[in-house]
C-alpha cells in the first residue's frame, strides 16, 4: 500500500504562513507594541476629520458697563401685576429707564410701594438665562441713585415663591419664553401695561 505524502505546494503554503507570522511578532516586538508606528493596529488610521470653521471655543460671559438711569417720573412708572395672591407692597417697573444693553442684561429701575406710600428704589440686572439671574446696582434717595459698596453678586430667581417679582419678570414679561432671551422694549412695556400673560405663552416654559 503506497503512503501519502503531502504535496510540495502545500507544505510551501503553510512555511510561508509560518513565516509572516515570526515576521509580525518581531515588528511587533521592535516597535514596542506598534506595527507601522501605530499601537494595537498594524493598519493606518483614517486621518482625523477637519473641524467645521463654524465650532469656536465657548467664550465665558462678560458683563458689560452700565450708566445710572435718571431719577424716575411717574408718569413712566408701570405696576407690575403678580400672580397669586395679592401682595403687601405694589411695585413699579420705571419704562424710561428699562432697557436692554449690549451684554444681554435687561437693566431697569424698580419702584416698591408700601400701602402708606413709603417709597423704594433700586436699580436692578436681569438676564434671561434658562435659571434666571438678578442683582442691584444702586439704590435711590434724596433724588439720585448710589451704586452698593460692592460689587453685588447674580441672585438665582427663586422659583419656590418666595420672590414672585424677579420670578413674574424673568418668567412672564422681561424674557421670551424657551428663547431665554429678552424681549425687545416695546413687547416688555406692552406686557407690562397689559398685566397678564397669555396662556399660549405660559405653556411654552418648561415645567419647573
Amino acid at each position: 500500500m503506497r503512503s501519502i505524502h503531502p504535496r510540495p505546494s502545500s507544505r510551501r503554503c503553510a512555511g510561508a504562513g509560518l513565516a509572516l507570522l515570526v515576521l509580525t511578532a518581531c515588528m511587533v516586538t521592535a516597535c514596542g507594541g506598534r506595527v507601522g508606528g501605530y499601537r494595537d493596529t498594524p493598519f493606518k488610521p483614517d486621518p482625523e476629520a477637519p473641524t467645521p470653521r463654524s465650532v469656536t471655543d465657548g467664550r465665558q460671559w462678560q458683563e458689560g458697563d452700565y450708566a445710572l438711569p435718571a431719577w424716575p417720573r411717574d408718569d413712566d412708572l408701570v405696576e407690575v401685576k403678580l400672580d397669586g395672591p395679592q401682595q403687601p407692597l405694589t411695585h413699579y417697573i420705571d419704562t424710561r429707564s428699562l432697557r436692554t444693553d449690549p451684554d444681554g442684561v435687561v437693566r431697569y429701575t424698580l419702584v416698591t410701594e408700601s400701602p402708606s406710600g413709603a417709597r423704594n428704589l433700586s436699580f436692578e440686572g436681569l438676564r434671561c438665562t434658562p435659571q434666571g439671574r438678578w442683582k442691584t446696582y444702586a439704590f435711590g434717595a434724596d433724588g439720585r441713585f448710589t451704586r452698593t459698596q460692592a460689587d453685588a453678586a447674580w441672585v438665582t430667581v427663586s422659583k419656590t415663591g418666595n420672590d414672585p417679582l424677579h420670578y413674574d419678570l424673568w418668567r412672564h414679561y422681561l424674557c421670551i419664553p424657551l428663547a431665554f432671551e429678552a424681549r425687545p422694549k416695546r413687547d416688555q412695556v406692552r406686557m407690562l401695561e397689559s398685566g397678564r400673560v397669555p396662556q399660549v405663552e405660559n405653556a411654552r416654559f418648561l415645567p419647573d
